[in-house]
């Protein structure tokens, strides 16, 4: 017997499909085929040559993908029930994606309502970093830190975490620790956006690898955050020394 039709009779008997690891199994071809019908295989090599990919693509835009990706995800309710089934059926699409857009499909299930109870648990840092060691771009990177955002926001134990990534080899898992609090504005800890920048060897930089635009804006935006934290912080700072304090942002 297949793999799907033991799935399938697993479905049957159980009622749903947490059964065992056949988690999510419908949900991802379901999706996998609405990609495919939406896709533009011009799009698709204009996109994989801007983002330098080596992985395939559909040529779906990104805001068209996270629409079908969570309506679809909607359709399969049971898979999100649980946070192991969750948890399963994520990692399932993200390790099998055969094209781009399916690991941002699975990004965007994470920002559903329907993840809102497991997306900010501290277990689900685990899932995200797994995200981060495996996804090794700006895009896929940037969308997973703002997961990483909802459980630092959530649990103040993630801050502890957040440091340790800080010094990671892995110069992806570094960039995470600085961007997790994009999304977090006048709650950003400022306290930890000031460590987590100032332990980066050779500096901040990580944040735009290549010079890439998007992490320098992404960068101003925290330099921002971190200059009006000096100016409260240390008032009778000259302004010549805040600028050489956030030069290098």
């Amino acid at each position: 017997m297949s793999v799907e039709a033991r799935c399938e009779a697993r479905r049957s008997e159980d009622g749903g499909e947490q059964a065992d690891g056949c988690a999510g199994r419908g949900f991802i071809t379901e999706l996998r085929q609405a990609l495919e019908e939406a896709g533009d295989p011009a799009r698709a090599e204009q996109q994989r040559a801007y983002l330098k990919s080596e992985m395939a693509m559909y040529g779906v835009g990104v805001p068209d993908t996270r629409r079908l990706a969570q309506r679809i995800a909607a359709a399969h309710s049971d898979v999100w029930a649980e946070a192991a089934t969750w948890e399963v059926a994520l990692r399932r699409l993200w390790d099998g994606a055969a094209r781009r857009e399916e690991r941002y499909a699975a990004l965007a299930v994470i920002r559903a309502k329907l993840s809102a109870t497991h997306a900010g648990r501290m277990e689900s840092l685990t899932l995200y970093e797994h995200f981060l060691r495996t996804g090794q771009w700006w895009d896929l990177v940037d969308e997973t830190s703002h997961a990483v955002g909802l459980v630092v926001r959530e649990h103040p134990a993630a801050a502890a975490r957040m440091r340790v990534w800080a010094t990671d080899p892995d110069m992806w898992v570094r960039r995470s620790a600085i961007l997790c609090q994009l999304q977090h504005k006048a709650d950003t800890d400022l306290d930890l956006l000031t460590n987590v920048i100032e332990v980066q060897p050779g500096g901040p930089g990580v944040l735009h690898p290549q010079g890439h635009r998007l992490g320098a804006a992404r960068l101003r935006a925290h330099g921002r955050r971190l200059g009006a934290h000096l100016r409260q912080a240390h008032p009778n700072l000259s302004p010549l020394s805040r600028r050489e304090a956030l030069k290098r942002l």
